[in-house]
């Protein structure tokens, strides 16, 4: 039997219920499955097979309690030969951004392809067919025309760009971009960064920031997305948009194996088959049913 612990004070506040319902579904899954699900008020760590924490954190993050608290059971976990699960942003998010089946993404000990296992190693295609009948999405051919380049920006300051500033990273881009194509280039902020209309500015010919809400706007008669290592390099690579990773070490996106490295080949940009990848991709989501029957814990147990 494993105990596994998750932790509401990881949560910054009490207010977003699909937040706490992450964490206590997922108890009531484990319990299902005849393990032992706690879900802890505590504010402090105590040792169990699986720690779970809604969120990750990064050494340079503020010092905030529940910052603090995720830190506390990351570190504390693996320093008793234990593991973290970390509960992310969904990567088919855009094909529904209201998420009425709270689908979520999962990984143990860490968030990037690079630090964290994401239950992928012997992916389930009925997995994937379950995923894209549910929220109607599939591969779509590679697109082979287009007019303009879409620059998906990160968070500005958030733990996926590494340190890197987001403005510094958007012009280097975009004066790389220029040295190789003519195309028009659509700029689109992180759909969660707030600050962004603050420090958006840009006065370059030929590029202008989207106002669209949904980023499927801004896919519409799209040639290439270009990002640092970020999720709609996901979207585009379903939807058949060819896509740039410029992230130095470029395994850690997510569109690694689907992606194209080098600006310098924008006019002419490679395809990939995908379904390897998209199965893969699937064995790490996970809705609140799977979460509340123990479907989910089931699989993720294998790997605890």
């Amino acid at each position: 039997m494993k105990t596994v612990v998750t932790y509401l004070k990881g949560i910054p506040n009490q207010k977003n219920p699909e937040k706490i319902q992450v964490l206590t579904r997922f108890a009531d899954g484990v319990n299902a499955v005849g393990d032992t699900g706690i879900v802890s008020q505590n504010p402090h760590w105590s040792l169990s097979d699986l720690g779970v924490i809604q969120g990750f954190v990064h050494q340079q993050s503020a010092n905030s309690p529940h910052l603090q608290l995720r830190k506390t059971v990351l570190n504390n976990q693996k320093l008793h030969g234990k593991h973290t699960l970390i509960a992310d942003s969904n990567l088919f998010l855009y094909a529904d951004p209201l998420n009425p089946l709270h689908y979520l993404r999962f990984s143990l000990d860490g968030v990037f392809p690079t630090t964290g296992n994401y239950f992928d190693d012997n992916p389930d295609p009925d997995r994937w067919k379950s995923i894209s009948n549910n929220l109607g999405i599939s591969l779509k051919d590679w697109r082979t025309n287009g007019n303009h380049i879409l620059i998906c920006l990160q968070r500005n300051g958030g733990w996926s760009m590494k340190g890197l500033d987001v403005m510094a990273w958007l012009r280097a881009t975009i004066t790389k971009l220029q040295q190789y194509s003519d195309r028009p280039i659509v700029v689109r902020a992180h759909p969660g960064d707030k600050r962004a209309k603050q420090y958006l500015k840009l006065n370059h010919p030929g590029v202008k920031i989207s106002n669209n809400i949904s980023i499927t706007s801004d896919f519409k008669k799209c040639w290439a997305v270009i990002t640092y290592n970020s999720s709609p390099g996901v979207a585009a690579a379903i939807q058949g948009i060819p896509v740039f990773v410029t992230d130095p070490v470029p395994e850690t996106s997510q569109a690694c194996s689907v992606a194209n490295k080098k600006i310098i080949e924008i006019e002419n940009p490679k395809t990939f088959e995908r379904q390897d990848w998209i199965e893969r991709l699937s064995m790490s989501h996970w809705n609140f049913e799977e979460l509340s029957s123990g479907q989910a814990w089931r699989h993720i147990r294998n790997y605890v």
